[in-house]
């Protein structure tokens, strides 16, 4: 995703938006403008940037713990058999369940502060990790496996040298997913329960009638989504440099 792309797509994205409010005539109460909008961003930049690094630290630390839990849970997945079979079903089955509707549950364990949304980021995260990542690790050449029993290889170096490096695209499709469903966890953890936040800031913003606010911390939350994603793709990227690096050696 380059530079140039996101700028076309957002001034395409404002004019159809400045064309809706022209064509409907809608109050600004309603759909404000994005002149509107920008100018209670910049009224309001000093609250909005408050509570937007809330939700980046929730975002990140949810995200970090979330990948280290996914990785650690994929290689044990295929490092056992019996692991496999006994928590894989249990992971697709906790997938049934939805995430929003532990929000409530989560809030009352862990309190208001950041501890619950971290923990609502990490739920959504983990399973498109361990997932993407798992598979990656499941899929090598039956050649590889076959030398490297018949030189007497330990399952932990065959995991080490040839499993997760070949394995890393795969990680990498992982985290870019969970870097759009992160902030989605986040915020969904301060709906229902925050004192500090963009998703809290929303919502105070709704209920005083201040649509424009509103507007306005949901394209920087949206700007911290596409900021978190291009920066998950290039690490992305080099893992799969690295992957096609360690293959050739």
């Amino acid at each position: 995703m380059r530079l140039r792309d996101i700028l076309l797509a957002l001034l395409v994205g404002l004019g159809l938006w400045q064309l809706i409010v022209v064509i409907t005539e809608a109050p600004h109460y309603i759909l404000p403008s994005p002149w509107r909008v920008a100018q209670a961003a910049y009224k309001s930049r000093a609250i909005i940037a408050d509570n937007a690094w809330v939700t980046a630290a929730e975002v990140m630390l949810g995200l970090l713990i979330g990948t280290l839990l996914g990785v650690a849970t994929a290689i044990q997945l295929a490092l056992s058999k019996t692991t496999e079979r006994l928590l894989l079903p249990i992971l697709v089955f906790t997938q049934a369940v939805p995430v929003f509707a532990l929000a409530p549950l989560l809030t009352l364990w862990f309190g208001y502060g950041m501890g619950s949304k971290i923990v609502m980021t990490v739920l959504i995260i983990y399973f498109p990790v361990t997932s993407a990542f798992h598979d990656g690790l499941m899929r090598i050449d039956s050649g590889y496996r076959d030398l490297s029993l018949s030189m007497g290889a330990a399952k932990l170096n065959f995991m080490r040298h040839i499993q997760i490096p070949n394995a890393l695209p795969s990680l990498g499709t992982g985290l870019r997913l969970a870097a759009v469903y992160a902030p989605i966890g986040a915020v969904i953890g301060e709906w229902v329960g925050a004192s500090k936040g963009l998703g809290y800031l929303m919502l105070l913003a709704n209920g005083r009638a201040k649509i424009d606010l509103m507007f306005a911390s949901l394209i920087v939350l949206a700007c911290l989504t596409v900021i978190l994603h291009i920066s998950v793709g290039v690490l992305a990227t080099r893992l799969t440099r690295f992957a096609q690096g360690s293959s050739l050696k």
